[in-house]
């Protein structure tokens, strides 16, 4: 009886799993379809082992090379010649893994060597890992080639510092309580995510970014440029263990949230035009992730009443996976795109072809 159970217990396991895998491999692409023009009938595939395939993979210093030899005139490839095919990043792992690494030696010359001068290189490079390592993830998956490593780092220090001079304009302008609750919470996500949006909106504009991959990489530069200012500064107000905690908890903060607005903000703006105001609140596909971003930023800071670290934990676990979850539709409506604007290149290019023809 007790084994028939087990095996019921298993059988029943297994079909709501298989149910749930197959609904997930296809939601980001049924999301997705919906925030362009592209055909339903063509999906774009968005798989974790196939993204991540190259992550373990031997590469050369020439591949490495590479990828930062784009952004000018001669070396951004016309649009026939960008990928379209699944997005497979890896050098951001080895940023992360050099990162990691120093950051571990200094931990070494603080708690070995008893070295208090390693402290700030500790906090900043602490600061630095997580963003930093997601940024250069955004970088590579920018198929377009067209924002060069020195605009990346421009927008990454400017952009950031911008966000956080906004982010302290509004604080002065609005009341800000300093109690835990949901109403406080709400206040800074708001707050907080609007001073990003503004700053993205006014970099994307100037950059006369037009493409989903050109503002995710937009957002993640500026979200990335905040968190780790932010981090850094909690370290003067709550000590020096506050680094420890805040270093891996960027893996689904500020740098996710701003990928998700900068992508946001090219879906509701019209192509090759500036985001307006009316756009603001006007086009769906943006505010509705700008509505999320700060809902994602909200539950992430309440701390729910009664509660212990075991719901914290799992708050942020939740909030993680959503929030990659929408990167993954990013991801997919960026390819999306890029086949749907190849596309009508080429319409564009045979309809030329046949005007010339008729002409002979």
């Amino acid at each position: 009886m007790k084994s028939s159970l087990q095996n019921l217990h298993r059988n029943i396991f297994s079909l709501v799993w298989t149910g749930v895998r197959r609904n997930y491999d296809n939601l980001d692409d049924n999301i997705a379809k919906h925030l362009g023009e592209t055909d339903a009938n063509h999906p774009v595939g968005i798989h974790l082992s196939r993204m991540f395939s190259e992550v373990f993979k031997r590469h050369s210093r020439d591949e490495a090379d590479r990828l930062f030899i784009v952004g000018t005139k001669s070396t951004t490839p016309s649009l026939q010649k960008v990928s379209s095919r699944p997005v497979t990043p890896w050098f951001f792992s080895r940023v992360f893994l050099v990162l990691a690494v120093s950051f571990v030696m200094l931990m070494a010359l603080l708690f070995v060597f008893k070295s208090n001068k390693v402290i700030p290189g500790l906090i900043f490079i602490g600061s630095l890992t997580v963003p930093l390592s997601l940024l250069m993830m955004f970088f590579e998956i920018n198929v377009y080639q067209n924002i060069s490593i020195r605009q990346t780092m421009v927008i990454f220090l400017v952009g950031g510092i911008l966000s956080l001079i906004v982010t302290m304009t509004f604080y002065m302008i609005l009341p800000i309580r300093t109690e835990i609750s949901i109403e406080s919470a709400l206040i800074v996500g708001i707050v907080e995510e609007l001073a990003k949006c503004v700053v993205i909106i006014l970099f994307i504009n100037s950059y006369k970014a037009n493409y989903i991959f050109n503002g995710v990489l937009i957002g993640a530069c500026i979200g990335a440029g905040f968190s780790v200012f932010e981090s850094s500064g909690y370290v003067s107000e709550y000590g020096l263990a506050t680094i420890f905690t805040r270093s891996f908890q960027a893996i689904g903060t500020h740098t996710i949230w701003a990928a998700i607005i900068g992508g946001a903000v090219i879906l509701g703006k019209a192509r090759k035009k500036p985001f307006t105001a009316k756009d603001f609140v006007t086009k769906p596909k943006f505010y509705v992730f700008l509505l999320i971003a700060i809902c994602l930023h909200t539950f992430w800071d309440w701390d729910i009443p009664d509660t212990g670290i075991g719901v914290s934990l799992f708050q942020e676990f939740i909030d993680i996976v959503i929030g990659w979850f929408l990167i993954f539709v990013m991801i997919d409506a960026g390819l999306r795109e890029v086949k749907t604007l190849q596309g009508q290149q080429i319409i564009i290019h045979r309809s030329k072809r046949k005007k010339l023809v008729n002409k002979r």
